[in-house]
This record gives C-alpha cells, structure tokens and sequence, in this order.
C-alpha cells in the first residue's frame, strides 16, 4: 500500500482529512533549481550540451550567486572574508594533488600546490591532528577552513559559501571537456583495469557536480587550466565578467 489514492481513500473511509505535501524541493544553491539543472549542464551531464552549441549561460539569482576568480589566491581571500564574519565558507578542489598523511610531529603537508599558493588536504581519520579538525567535523568546524576538501570529505555536506578548483584533470578544448586521467591522482581512478576511459571521463565530471552542488548561497571557481577559465569567464555571468575584465585592464 502506498499510493495517494489508496492513502486518502483509507483515510476518507475513517473521517481523516489528508494534506499533501510534495517534497520536491531542495535548500542547496539557495534553492535554485535552475543552478543544479546549469552545473548539469555545465559539465556535459546532460543532452542538452551539444544541442545548445556548448554550456548555457548562468546569471544570478537574487537567492544564489556565482562567480569566476582570477586565482586562488582571489578565492581563498573572498571565502576567508566571509568566514572571519562568521559565515561558514569552504574551498575544495578536484583530487589533481597527492594526499598524504600528517608527518610524525602531526604537521600536515601541503599537497595542494597551485604556483606559489598551497594548502593541505583535509584529514582523512576521524582524528583531530595538529589543530585540523577529523573528516567528519572538516565542513562543520571552522578550523576547518584551513584545508583543502576533497570530493570524499565534502560530499553530504554543505555550507553558505563554495569555493571550487578544477583541476588539470578536466579541462576544456575548444568545444568540449577532456578528461586526462594522468593529472588525476585518486588511487580508485587511476587503473584502466578497473575504470576504462569512458567511465574516468564520466566519474570525473561527476566529482566536480558533487562540488559545485556544496554552496547554499553562492560558488566561487577557479581552474588552473586557462583555457578552461577563459570558457568558465564566458558563461558564468558574462557581462560582470566583461566589466572586471575592463576594469583590471
């Protein structure tokens, strides 16, 4: 037993009212429907990328907004502004850099190396280490905002500001995404025993919609690729793009 007709005519034949409720709504991106249908999109997850001659425009909504920064440095900067005033803010990336344990003083490596700019990972045990909170607790402690999350770690959580680094490991080639298996460092992805071509390409873009679905008001991305952050530039917002452009210039 179990659908609507049955519910209410058992209910109707006792003398009790029913309320429907539909629960197809969702809080993530501020609710913004039409963001989760974009990512989609964005990433090629859908048919719509090739019909609509490659990934479609975003432009904020007054509940979510998006963003694309000129480095990481920009990123983490934005975020920590939103973090110091109490507002939970965290920057993750794709799994492109090594992950290793904290060395035996309980120091943590910074694996995340993007130029002059690194940062660790989050810890991968439920153990507190040298002032970095355990995995559990990395999307919810603000000391938290210290690391890097990986894919493993932010999955199942969320939080108001979302900072996103593409990797080399997707990255755009004129009109379409290529994945290159080589830059990507996930132990579970990098044997074409286990994962074919097709399926790393499809598992990959996968990782960055788990990514770019953390934020509950808003995103901030950045790729290391510049081909990658020339097309982001082009449909995330294109006119403010345009107009930071001409204001740096």
């Amino acid at each position: 037993m179990g659908t609507v007709a049955d519910i209410k005519a058992h209910a109707t034949a006792r003398g009790l009212s029913v309320r429907q409720v539909d629960l197809n709504t969702q809080f993530r991106a501020g609710g913004s429907e039409r963001y989760l249908e974009w990512v989609h999109n964005l990433l090629g997850l859908t048919n719509e990328l090739a019909a609509a001659g490659g990934p479609v425009e975003w432009h904020d909504e007054p509940a979510f907004t998006v963003d694309v920064v000129g480095s990481v440095e920009e990123l983490e900067g934005r975020l920590r502004a939103y973090h110091d005033v109490g507002q939970t803010a965290r920057m993750t990336a794709g799994f492109c850099w090594p992950w290793s344990n904290p060395t035996k003083d309980g120091q943590l490596v910074h694996d995340v190396r993007i130029g002059a700019w690194s940062r660790p990972w989050n810890l991968k045990s439920d153990r507190a280490v040298g002032g970095a909170p355990p995995a559990s607790l990395w999307a919810t402690d603000p000391a938290g905002f210290e690391q890097v999350g990986c894919v493993y770690t932010a999955q199942g959580f969320e939080y108001a500001w979302n900072g996103v680094v593409f990797g080399p490991d997707l990255v755009w080639r004129e009109d379409r995404w290529v994945a290159r298996r080589e830059h990507n460092k996930d132990p579970d992805f990098r044997s074409r025993t286990t994962v074919d071509d097709a399926t790393f390409d499809r598992l990959v873009r996968h990782v960055y919609k788990v990514l770019l679905t953390r934020g509950l008001r808003g995103t901030l991305i950045y790729s290391v690729d510049p081909e990658t952050q020339e097309m982001l530039r082009s449909r995330i917002n294109p006119v403010r793009q345009r107009t930071k452009a001409a204001s740096t210039a």
